[in-house]
């Protein structure tokens, strides 16, 4: 078996704020879907590979980043990463790679059309 280095995981290229889709509505009032605030994480931006790309067109989606930052186990798929500049993005797949020194992930993410979620 080789061995591989852990890799640098300092994550110096912003913060990316997360939310959770949920009912915001009042109750007893129609359902209406918003986003609530989960955690905020540093984050080091990774490059999109041809093979993740071709992937995500197979399925009809488009990855537009890719990041890394600290292992959150709470956050799934389908939760919101809001960008610096306020760009927000739907998070299509998390992947956790097993050669780092620190527990971390990695969230594929598609631009939100029109502002992003919640932008009304």
């Amino acid at each position: 078996m080789l061995y591989q280095k852990p890799q640098d995981n300092s994550f110096q290229d912003g913060v990316v704020k997360l939310y959770r889709k949920e009912n915001t509505a009042a109750p007893g009032d129609m359902p209406k879907e918003g986003l609530a605030y989960k955690a905020t994480l540093r984050y080091r931006r990774r490059t999109v590979g041809m093979q993740r790309n071709y992937l995500a067109k197979q399925n009809q989606e488009h990855i537009d980043e890719v990041i890394r930052c600290p292992l959150m186990p709470s956050v799934s798929a389908r939760d919101i990463a809001e960008l610096p500049g306020g760009r927000r993005y739907l998070i299509r797949q998390i992947q956790y790679p097993e050669n780092s020194a620190v527990p971390v992930m990695d969230l594929a993410l598609e631009r939100l059309e029109g502002g992003g979620y919640g932008s009304d």
